[in-house]
């Protein structure tokens, strides 16, 4: 991401430090991730801390300061869907896109978090793929589906 891209959602949100996670989850729906250079030039701009700013991209789950996939797969593992087979979900998409929960592959195609409560208990065990819920998945459903993101 270049500093005139950067600079244009800053002009967007203003240049007021209270403009400073607005301007952060922008630039983190268009990349990805937050590059350090990105970071550089927020602080100089909104003329915030540095330090600052990494507190909040660490402390907020919705920023990352690592590349992340362009699809984003999120595996419930609460109890509901525990007990209906999560497990063997995880291990589906584990197998299917070589990653761990956590990881990212290196083509940055996928990445790949566990997640303690979707909100949708009924529909277990669940995944979600860049926002999309997909309920009642078996291991061969799993599968399909991840084909639908390839």
């Amino acid at each position: 991401m270049d500093n005139d891209r950067i600079d244009q959602i800053i002009d967007k949100h203003g240049t007021e430090p209270s403009s400073l996670i607005q301007v952060m989850l922008e630039i983190q729906s268009e990349n990805n991730w937050l590059p350090k250079a990105a970071l550089d030039r927020i602080s100089e701009r909104l003329d915030v801390p540095l330090a600052r700013i990494l507190h909040i991209a660490t402390f907020y789950k919705a920023f990352s300061l690592v590349p992340k996939g362009r699809h984003g797969i999120h595996i419930c593992v609460g109890t509901a869907c525990h007990v209906r087979g999560a497990s063997r979900i995880l291990d589906t998409v584990q197998t299917k896109t070589g990653i761990k929960p956590g990881e990212t592959d290196l083509d940055l195609k996928f990445s790949l978090e566990v997640v303690n409560c979707l909100g949708c208990c009924a529909l277990g065990p669940v995944m979600e793929i860049d926002g999309k819920t997909h309920g009642k998945m078996t291991p061969g459903e799993t599968a399909e589906v991840l084909k639908n993101y390839e």
